[in-house]
């Protein structure tokens, strides 16, 4: 496991080309972590790397010497089985050691398949999809009522918003006009082993969540120039939540799990494991 931890955030002297770097070595971890386990999800974890980079890195107000600050931003996992994403980056972040990242999946390991509060950094324990936006909503509106200055950003599976809790939660956020709640849905067009399109159609998806309200944006969710931009903006909209949808590749960066739905929840065995840390060695 790579080893570079850092405690100051946001850190905005980080570059494009550093937080790219950053990435690769995510990267790695996670299908390390995955192959070592034996079990995970590796495609739609790989699928929000510059998402979840661009917020620890550079967005999010957050502590990992002191997890529960009161005035941190919140980042919400709803898609909770993409953990491994999460955990890598709580690493690479000094929430805990990155060695213990190979426990994950192991009995009496802190690093479970979904995301859990047991879990330094780890906001809300997940599993069944659709609950992490009315989380989410929850805690923006109890930053307002305390009169913090505090974001909440929930990540959202595609195929997760076939959930109608997604929708109820979504309404009741223009409801209550909370401007401090971003949602960003990682559509890397794959649920389990197939296709949204041909589970249920989402399109035109940001033209939902415009018509609920939402001031709402369409990105490359891999381009960090694009991720920050959008966080960015969102900060400024007044009166209304925001929605990121982020163009993405499940799988990204591992040529034989790219838009490959047999890696959704599949882990590399031994060789698929050194031939994806090779490719990712020479995106260097």
């Amino acid at each position: 496991m790579t080893n570079s931890v850092q405690t100051s955030f946001p850190d905005q002297s980080l570059s494009t080309d550093e937080l790219k770097s950053r990435a690769i070595d995510i990267r790695k971890d996670i299908v390390t972590m995955i192959a070592q386990g034996g079990s995970g999800h590796p495609g739609g974890s790989l699928s929000a790397v510059e998402i979840l980079s661009s917020l620890y890195f550079k967005v999010m107000n957050h502590d990992p010497q002191n997890p529960k600050w009161d005035l941190r931003d919140k980042f919400i996992l709803s898609k909770a089985h993409a953990c491994p994403v999460l955990y890598v980056h709580l690493a690479h972040c000094g929430y805990f050691p990155s060695a213990e990242l190979a426990t994950f999946r192991k009995i009496d390991s802190r690093l479970q398949g979904h995301a859990h509060i047991k879990t330094p950094g780890v906001e809300m324990s997940g599993g069944s999809l659709g609950q992490g936006l009315s989380f989410g909503l929850g805690s923006a509106l109890s930053a307002r009522l305390d009169k913090k200055e505090s974001r909440v950003y929930v990540l959202l599976g595609d195929g997760e918003c076939d959930e109608g809790q997604i929708w109820e939660a979504a309404m009741a956020a223009t409801h209550y006009n909370v401007d401090n709640l971003v949602a960003i849905v990682d559509r890397n067009g794959i649920q389990n082993d197939t296709w949204t399109k041909d589970v249920m159609n989402l399109e035109p998806l940001a033209d939902k969540w415009r018509a609920f309200g939402w001031n709402t944006v369409e990105i490359d969710g891999h381009d960090f120039t694009a991720i920050l931009s959008s966080l960015e903006e969102a900060k400024k909209v007044k009166g209304k939540p925001s929605a990121i949808i982020a163009s993405t590749f499940k799988g990204k960066g591992i040529s034989f799990m790219e838009n490959n739905p047999d890696f959704h929840g599949k882990a590399p065995n031994q060789e698929q494991l050194q031939q994806a840390l090779s490719e990712l060695d020479n995106l260097k």
